[in-house]
Parts: C-alpha cells; sequence; structure tokens
C-alpha cells in the first residue's frame, strides 16, 4: 500500500518527483521566512504553477489540503524540528521529532513524511538524536504504509561556513545516505555534490531508493539550471528545492523551468526560456 502513496508523488510519465520546499518557518530563522511571509499566498502560488509535491509542517499544510479538487500536489508532512542552521549556534543542539507523526500525516492526507538525519562536526550528540528519530518513525511509516523520506545533511564547520551551510565531499555524503538507506528510507533526499559528475556515486551507494536533490543555499538562475539538469543526467529521481523556488522572482516559471528538466529532460538552455533568460 506504500506503493500507491508514492505513485501520488512521482509523476506518471518521467517516474520523477519534483517536491518545493516551504517548511522553513520550522526552524526559527528570520532569513528563512522571505517570501513564505504569507504562506497561505505561497502555497497558492505554487499550487497554481503545479509542482509534484509541496513540502510543509503541521501548522500550515492546511493551506494546501483545504483546496478543493483533486489535481493540487501531494504534501510531504515534516516531521522534526531543530536550532542548527543559525549563523551563531546556540548553546545546545536539538533535533526533535512532533509528537504522533505519522498519525498526524494520515489525518492530513500526506502521502510522505520527511525527517533529517545530520552530521554535523562536533555534535555527535545531534545525531544521535536524529538516529532516535527514524527508529521511532521507520515501525510507524510500516503500519500505515505511509512511505518515509531520510534527508541525509552533512554540515559544514560553523566557524567556517557560518549558518546553514553544506558539505558537497562526496566521502560525507556517501555514508551518510548510505546510514539513512540503512535506516529503512523509501526515499533519500540529499545534498548536491561539489562536483556534479560525482553525483552518480551517490546514486549507487541508495541502491534501489530514489534520490531527490536538496536545493540548498541561494544560487543564480543559471547556476540552478544547469546543477539541476546535471543531477539529473547522473541518474537523480528529482529535487526538492525550496528558496531558490519561492524566493524567486518568478516562482511560477522558475517552477515551469525546473519542471521542464525533470520531467520532460529540457536543457538548462531550453528551461531558460521559460524565465525568460538568454542562456
Amino acid at each position: 500500500m506504500k506503493t500507491y502513496k508514492l505513485n501520488r508523488l512521482f509523476n506518471r510519465n518521467s517516474g520523477n518527483c519534483f517536491d518545493v520546499a516551504i517548511d522553513h518557518g520550522f526552524f526559527n530563522e528570520h532569513s528563512f521566512l522571505s517570501g513564505i511571509e504569507n504562506i497561505q499566498k505561497a502555497v497558492s502560488i505554487l499550487v497554481d504553477a503545479g509542482p509534484d509535491a509541496i513540502q510543509l509542517t503541521v501548522g500550515q499544510a492546511q493551506y494546501l489540503q483545504a483546496i478543493p479538487g483533486k489535481e493540487k500536489p501531494a504534501l510531504v508532512l515534516r516531521t522534526d524540528v531543530a536550532n542548527v542552521y543559525g549563523k551563531e549556534l546556540p548553546r545546545t543542539l536539538f533535533s526533535r521529532m512532533i509528537a504522533d507523526p505519522v498519525e498526524q500525516a494520515v489525518r492530513l492526507d500526506a502521502a510522505c513524511v520527511v525527517v533529517n538525519l545530520f552530521s554535523i562536526p562536533g555534535e555527535p550528540e545531534v545525531t544521535d538524536q536524529c538516529i532516535q528519530n527514524i527508529l521511532k518513525i521507520k515501525p510507524l511509516c510500516e503500519r500505515y504504509a505511509m512511505p518515509l523520506m531520510v534527508e541525509p545533511l552533512v554540515f559544514r564547520p560553523n566557524t567556517q561556513a557560518g549558518g546553514y551551510m553544506v558539505d558537497g565531499d562526496p566521502q560525507k555524503i556517501i555514508p551518510l545516505v548510505r546510514q539513512g538507506v540503512e535506516l529503512g528510507a523509501d526515499i533519500i533526499k540529499a545534498d548536491p555534490t561539489d562536483n556534479v559528475n560525482d553525483y552518480h556515486r551517490i546514486i549507487e551507494i541508495a541502491g534501489n531508493i530514489p534520490v531527490l536533490v536538496r536545493g540548498g543555499g541561494k544560487a543564480t538562475d543559471r547556476e540552478i539550471l544547469e546543477r539541476t539538469y546535471g543531477l539529473m543526467k547522473q541518474g537523480a529521481r528529482g529535487i526538492v528545492y525550496g528558496r531558490n523556488v519561492i524566493q524567486h522572482q518568478d516562482p511560477p516559471g522558475m517552477t515551469k523551468a525546473l519542471m521542464a528538466i525533470v520531467h520532460q529532460g529540457a536543457s538548462a538552455a531550453e528551461a531558460a526560456t521559460l524565465i525568460g533568460i538568454k542562456h
């Protein structure tokens, strides 16, 4: 029965998925709220643009699920809240799971739940909390036939990078992705490697588990389109982008451009025409 929900996430023709993440308010960072201050408006814009899924929290899922009709994107429900993204980290870091996460997902008619698996230099306790979260939610996902998306995320040292800066070293991403698979992920949501051409190694280590690529920090249109095209050619099954869509001056146009790459195999240059830029 889990397959039935996965069918709502992955496009019937391409077999791929574009999930737009706007669950950033969960993490108590002011900069994350740019473009989603009015969450109802943001959801409405994205629904009209038509991605495969929208990633939301328990408090904001209402704005997607209250929309009538069956054509709206599927809901991916964020199930954990953390305080690890600031430029200055607090004295104690945490990653906490919401109560009854899968039952809440079922009541909200979610097609998938997502949970983090952090690797932060010098903070093994946070990794331990993430593993405990996954160990708790996995049996519940099996009981309710709810797909589990695990998000392995390798951080650079905060003193070196300062807030929400990921490490694209495949030597660090590969073991964490494999750990996520071993813990029972049905979908992996992983960062891009520094060299896009290395991404086939992430796909390989995940085996038959589909890999969706995170968008990470804000980048130029050209960078995003070229990187997305390269990642799809490396074997990714889709993308999970947030700020590079919702903070864009033309979110519907950027969504359509990325959908063209993910579902139609369009080149970066072809996709660029959908947002009115010369590539």
